[in-house]
């Protein structure tokens, strides 16, 4: 969406963002004189009102177990949000293309993104979201623009990032330990969403570099590319199939169906925050469930 487009409406979309700030005030914040804080995707606003606390109304534009952040356009209140707020998070690396054109359109916009705050040596993968350290990197970065904002609760944004931070090396750590229990251990997976948290625990994925391809680009999987997956699943090359419910498919259903044909246990990775859920416990749940798998799966092959 070009900026030009995005301008059209624009005053119309004030009225409609003053509107939804204040029904979630009471949700996110304190209100009146809360900082307005707003984030592309729910994952990156949780990760912002875990830092803010109570001092900040923090909305985010993108939610929902059905949303789609890459097909996502956003609308003029969308636009009214990102421009009129104190602070922006937003995801990077093309994830969030809509608001790139947003971002561009006005530098004076105080915006973290999380994609520049990446390892540089891993990969590129834009699913920075399955990445503790960086949304540990992401919420010690919100807590110091909060605290030049407003300084008067700095120390408390500086607490909050700090404890969010323990927290995300606790789930890193668990991360890690899959791998060190399953020095061999493999999946294959649907979607390369939870790439990072695979290269945090040292789990090879063996996905047809193909099919994971054409599955980015919301293409369907060439023919050859689906066996070859179907063969890593039927002759149990890999110990557990990661599968994303949110862009099911039909190759990606027949991906699943042979792997609960053939007892291989499959995780579900969402792309989205769940509904009732917080960043953290997000990813813990994630991990806990990837390590029971590998566990369950190690002693099925005894």
């Amino acid at each position: 969406m070009s900026v030009g487009r995005t301008a059209i409406g624009l005053a119309a979309g004030l009225a409609a963002f003053a509107l939804a700030v204040a029904g979630c005030s009471s949700e996110h914040g304190s209100g009146h004189g809360a900082v307005p804080v707003v984030a592309t995707t729910a994952a990156w606003g949780s990760v912002a009102s875990a830092v803010a606390g109570e001092h900040a109304s923090v909305t985010s534009i993108e939610k929902g177990a059905n949303a789609d952040p890459h097909s996502f356009e956003a609308t003029p209140a969308d636009i009214a949000a990102i421009t009129d707020a104190s602070l922006v998070v937003v995801n990077g690396g093309g994830y969030d293309h809509w608001v790139d054109d947003v971002l561009a359109g006005d530098p004076e916009i105080n915006a973290v993104d999380a994609y520049s705050l990446r390892n540089p040596a891993k990969p590129a993968n834009e699913h920075v979201f399955y990445d503790v350290l960086v949304a540990k990197a992401v919420a010690a970065e919100i807590a110091k623009r909060l605290g030049e904002i407003d300084s008067a609760n700095a120390d408390e944004y500086r607490a909050n990032a700090t404890k969010f931070g323990q927290q995300a090396d606790e789930i890193a750590a668990r991360e890690r330990a899959i791998g060190q229990a399953h020095p061999s251990g493999a999946v294959v997976a649907t979607e390369p969403v939870a790439y990072y948290l695979l290269r945090t625990a040292g789990i090879a994925d063996r996905t047809p570099p193909g099919f994971a391809n054409a599955v980015e680009e919301g293409d369907d999987p060439a023919p050859a590319d689906v066996a070859a997956m179907l063969d890593l699943i039927d002759s149990r090359q890999v110990s557990v199939l990661l599968f994303n419910p949110q862009t099911e498919t039909a190759a990606t259903k027949q991906i699943e169906d042979a792997a609960r044909r053939v007892g291989l246990p499959v995780v579900s990775v969402s792309e989205t925050l769940p509904e009732g859920v917080d960043y953290l416990t997000w990813q813990r749940d994630t991990a806990e469930e990837l390590a029971r798998q590998f566990d369950k799966a190690a002693q099925t092959n005894r």
